[in-house]
């Protein structure tokens, strides 16, 4: 499943209409707003590092229409899938993750670095370009054939990506899809994560 088009919001005005018997019918009007996402992140040039094109998503976070268009997409992305829970990456796989579980009625597992969790967790180390790092998840939050969607807002070479995934499905849980906010497709996330299902509401090349 590919990139979402610019989302369409599904408004619905209430009216009423006199029935000839003195009754009241009710009719909904349904009308459509597009907004494209794209042009509410904000581009800055040189960071961190020159030469470096980020894409800023406190923009968006900060506008309430773009902020409720982008859960309300990401939600909508998911729909034909059947799962249990959410599971989002520290830190920004907070922020659109909680409120599509409270929206969708699933609860949400934190997945954090290494020293952040308080009660018994289980580790994962994977390689960066210049070292490793470690993410962990309480032992107590996954249970075996628990479905989970992973989401987080960016998908750009996949590694900490597929460490998440490596580490639910060792702790015997299915992750029966990923979901980004952005996905810079050019750096080859979903490649490193062939065989998962993976969606993206923004791309860029």
């Amino acid at each position: 499943m590919g990139v979402l088009p610019p989302f369409r919001v599904f408004l619905y005005c209430k009216i009423s209409l006199p029935h000839s018997l003195g009754f009241i019918h009710k009719r909904y009007l349904k009308r459509t707003i597009t907004m494209d996402l794209k042009n509410q992140i904000r581009e800055v040039n040189d960071f961190p590092i020159p030469g470096i094109l980020f894409r800023d998503i406190t923009t968006v976070l900060k506008n309430p229409a773009a902020l409720k268009h982008a859960i309300d997409a990401m939600q909508n992305l998911v729909q034909d899938v059947e799962f249990d829970t959410i599971l989002g990456p520290e830190s920004r796989g907070f922020i659109f993750g909680v409120p599509m579980a409270y929206n969708m009625g699933k609860g949400f597992v934190p997945v954090r670095k290494v020293g952040k969790l308080p009660a018994e967790t289980v580790k994962k180390e994977y390689a960066l370009e210049y070292g490793t790092a470690t993410i962990e998840i309480h032992k107590d939050a996954i249970t075996p054939g628990q479905r989970f969607i992973i989401v987080d807002d960016l998908l750009a070479t996949g590694g900490t990506a597929k460490a998440v995934a490596d580490l639910v499905t060792e702790m015997g849980g299915l992750v029966v899809a990923q979901l980004y906010f952005i996905e810079l497709a050019g750096l080859g996330g979903r490649a490193v994560l062939s065989g998962h299902d993976v969606r993206a509401l923004v791309s860029y090349d």
